[in-house]
């Protein structure tokens, strides 16, 4: 239903749409059946001429049962939501699957910096990519991420991923997401981190595997790439 709306682009965001969905379902479910039930008894019980008023205490079993029972009810289903979304807190943010890449997210007021590896996949070397406001990702890989916050908490969000996590000053946080949706797509700051706050968007551009090729070859500094290189022997012995 959410996806209507918004596109579901990352391994896990069917997983935490559905999880809203089943929320959705069951409180909208026990409210409407509340609120039906208190609005029925109250045109069934207005007063009228010649009707006196009965005082219910409360201490009936019979009385009892329109409290006890949809309470049980309630529980059982607390219980559901509480397995099925400690299920999906455990798939996206305990158990992180090995991943094809990793990318270092740096956030300050107001804008994002984005260290992505070079072509040799890793980062701290000198062909790393840095990048402001863009981040650049292939579709179908599974992405690591390094989280930090140069001076107040921030929040970094991908909508379509259905992600969100705060760079906390100090600390560096690690995630993951697996892109499954080509396209350019919005990153934004959920963390109110100052005046310029809501100037500090950035975009993700998740691409095919030929695309996005291509991008890195064409971002890839050439000092780097030659400093790569093995340096030439000079001839002669000793």
């Amino acid at each position: 239903m959410i996806s209507r709306y918004l596109e579901s682009a990352s391994s896990y965001s069917g997983d935490i749409d559905d999880l809203i969905l089943w929320i959705l379902l069951i409180t909208g479910f026990w409210f409407l059946l509340a609120e039906g039930l208190f609005i029925g008894l109250i045109v069934k019980y207005t007063a009228r001429d010649g009707v006196r008023a009965k005082y219910v205490s409360g201490e009936d079993p019979k009385e009892k049962r329109w409290v006890a029972w949809p309470h049980y009810a309630t529980l059982v289903f607390d219980v559901i939501i509480l397995v099925a979304a400690i299920r999906v807190w455990t798939n996206v943010k305990i158990e992180q699957p090995p991943v094809d890449e990793t990318v270092r997210i740096t956030a300050q007021q107001w804008a994002w910096t984005f260290t992505h590896a070079g072509p040799d996949g890793k980062l701290d070397t000198p062909d790393d990519i840095r990048l402001v406001d863009e981040l650049h990702v292939e579709k179908g890989k599974t992405y690591g991420f390094e989280l930090t916050s140069r001076d107040v908490l921030h929040s970094f969000s991908v909508p379509v991923f259905r992600l969100k996590q705060d760079a906390i000053p100090g600390r560096v946080i690690k995630g993951w997401f697996k892109p499954t949706m080509s396209g350019q797509f919005d990153i934004q700051c959920t963390e109110i981190c100052g005046i310029g706050h809501a100037l500090m968007p950035g975009r993700i551009f998740v691409e095919d595997h030929d695309v996005h090729e291509a991008w890195l070859k064409a971002v890839t500094p050439v000092a780097a790439a030659g400093a790569a290189a093995p340096a030439p022997t000079t001839g002669g012995t000793k």
